[in-house]
């Protein structure tokens, strides 16, 4: 089987250069992954991945990202800044927010976008790796507040395969909305630990 690996298009924002891509991209290769689907070539975005049930997925992640040569923005506690991983934060691509207040913290990642030429969130919607009862919609109205895309990844581990499923533009309605998000996941997932697998996924793998 062919391995396949996308190439990023200049708008998306970058990091890392030829070499160092090249060996995360072999990396992950090497063990058997592929990654399927195109970037969108927007400079801003939301993006998530989902399912999320293993510490593995945070290894084939960091890896696929890396080969890209993607540059992530992730969301993290302020109070991590005030420790010795505040260098490693920073290069990884982590900005601090408090979450005390959810209006608050969706105002600070709007001012933290407005600033930026290009900026691509990623989000986690399930929220944890153990079992969780529903999709949380802080990335819904993240996106929706900033009129930005969301960019849907997903894993797959049956096939060993991160997949890119496109973008999705946001309404103002997020029940429906959401559903139709879970429409393009349907066949397009598989979870490293299926008894850790959200319940709305649950039920799509049931629909398959």
């Amino acid at each position: 089987m062919p391995q396949i690996f996308p190439t990023l298009p200049d708008q998306v924002p970058q990091r890392g250069n030829l070499i160092s891509r090249q060996f995360f991209k072999q990396l992950y290769l090497k063990q058997g992954w592929q990654f399927v689907g195109e970037f969108p070539n927007v400079p801003k975005a939301v993006a998530i991945i989902t399912p999320h049930t293993s510490n593995y997925d945070a290894w084939y992640g960091f890896l696929a990202l890396l080969g890209v040569g993607i540059k992530f923005t992730i969301l993290g506690k302020a109070s991590l800044f005030n420790t010795p991983l505040k260098h490693l934060l920073n290069w990884v691509g982590v900005i601090p927010v408090n979450r005390n207040h959810a209006t608050g913290l969706t105002q600070q990642i709007l001012h933290r976008i407005q600033q930026q030429d290009k900026i691509w969130i990623a989000i986690a919607p399930e929220g944890t790796r153990k079992r969780a009862e529903k999709i949380k919609s802080g990335f819904y109205h993240i996106a929706h507040a900033a009129k930005l895309p969301i960019v849907i990844f997903s894993f797959d581990y049956d096939h060993k395969t991160i997949r890119c499923l496109g973008l999705f533009h946001t309404t103002g309605d997020y029940e429906p909305d959401l559903i139709k998000i879970l429409d393009i996941y349907q066949g397009q997932f598989s979870p490293k630990n299926v008894d850790w697998l959200s319940k709305p996924l649950q039920k799509l793998c049931k629909k398959g």
